[in-house]
């Protein structure tokens, strides 16, 4: 009986995140990245990939860089570090792209 928990467990906690990824939050407040002067001088324009962890309240928790030139990622993760979500009942992880 306690396998048979334990396997159920595993099942909601996992159909609950994919829940999560499959159902992006809205954004209730973004600011624009500071295009980096050095960017453009050289004329560089691209998307940055980033993974967030959102908090239940919308605030964002945790950002990581996934991807995109590298001269345009600081920027990038200042301005969405700032950024508000809508509330939800657990925290969310997403994948996001700033465009530049």
């Amino acid at each position: 009986m306690s396998k048979i928990r334990h396997i159920v467990f595993w099942i909601l906690l996992l159909s609950g995140c994919v829940y999560a990824a499959d159902h992006p939050r809205a954004i209730v407040h973004s600011e624009d990245p500071e295009y980096p002067d050095v960017a453009k001088k050289m004329g560089l324009h691209g998307t940055v990939k980033l993974r967030i962890w959102i908090t239940p309240d919308g605030t964002v928790r945790r950002l990581e860089y996934v991807g995109g030139h590298p001269l345009l990622a600081e920027s990038a993760l200042k301005a969405v570090k700032n950024w508000k979500y809508a509330t939800a009942s657990q925290e969310t992880e997403m994948t996001i792209e700033v465009k530049f």
